[in-house]
């Protein structure tokens, strides 16, 4: 199949991954995806399926299950309750079954000691689905004083770094999360890495330089300035490795430009789930000489 052709095919399936993302918290039917993409309802479940490799049920609750994991553990204060009504289901007891068949640990476990490697596997979304065009600048970056820690562990745990930094922005005020800025230096990619060896940074913009004895093991660090190609990744951050690497191989290869000695890094300019995974924006720094 030519690409003239496959382009307006995903098009319209992903107004329907669209209409999925906007409605999450009602009822959703079938016919009213096929009307979405435009498509007749008695071909829909086929197209789609074999289009994101699950069927339209399944990754709808797929979806709800993965943004109520994030409330389990980020949002303490609301009741399990109210997360899964939120999700869609009749009472909290059809939630936690459905929770736990996902990945074998009940909503309270989760929320108690979540275990990131089966919620890792479990929530791989379709690898066709919802690309952006990537549009990439260069930009001078300012120097950028960070409190960050590091992540030495298999990237499916970074979740738990990310307790910990969001624990010690909470209790020391130095990095509010509202006030300040989000970044990711990521030193390794995770499809090549060996998962031991694999290094990322959390980290938090800070005026002047925190004091190094806390808890949490968060330390100073600094993110250089300079010359910077930056494309932005809009959706899920289970894919950005796929803008980093448009950026590393077809935009880098094209452009005639050359690396720094840095990592690249990323900006979260909002944070799940404080808005739905589809409205995630993150802009991606690659250095430059």
């Amino acid at each position: 199949m030519s690409d003239l052709r496959i382009k307006p095919y995903e098009q319209r399936l992903n107004r329907a991954f669209k209409y999925i993302d906007d409605h999450l918290d009602e009822p959703i039917s079938v016919d009213q995806l096929s009307e979405a993409a435009s498509f007749s309802k008695f071909h829909f479940h086929r197209q789609f399926s074999e289009y994101a490799g699950i069927n339209v049920m399944s990754y709808i609750r797929m979806v709800r299950l993965k943004r109520a994991s994030y409330r389990l553990v980020f949002h303490k204060q609301v009741r399990i309750i109210d997360i899964a009504l939120e999700a869609c289901f009749e009472n909290p007891e059809s939630f936690s079954r459905a929770f736990k068949k996902a990945y074998s640990q009940t909503p309270s476990q989760f929320r108690k000691k979540p275990k990131w490697k089966p919620w890792e596997e479990q929530f791989r979304f379709p690898e066709g689905a919802r690309r952006a065009k990537m549009d990439v600048k260069i930009v001078n970056f300012k120097e950028t004083k960070v409190a960050l820690l590091k992540h030495r562990a298999a990237p499916g745990l970074v979740n738990d770094t990310a307790m910990k930094f969001i624990e010690w922005r909470k209790e020391s005020g130095l990095s509010p999360i509202k006030l300040s800025h989000t970044y990711g230096i990521a030193y390794d990619d995770p499809e090549t890495t060996e998962p031991a060896k694999f290094r990322f940074d959390i980290c938090g913009s800070v005026k002047m330089e925190i004091p190094e004895n806390n808890t949490q093991g968060v330390t100073n660090g600094i993110i250089p300035g300079g010359r910077c190609a930056v494309v932005q990744h809009l959706g899920s951050h289970h894919r950005i490795g796929e803008s980093a690497r448009y950026l590393y191989g077809k935009w880098l290869l094209e452009s005639g430009e050359e690396l720094r000695d840095f990592p690249i890094w990323f900006h979260y300019l909002n944070l799940f789930p404080e808005v739905p995974e589809h409205e995630l924006v993150t802009d991606i720094y690659m250095p430059l000489r």
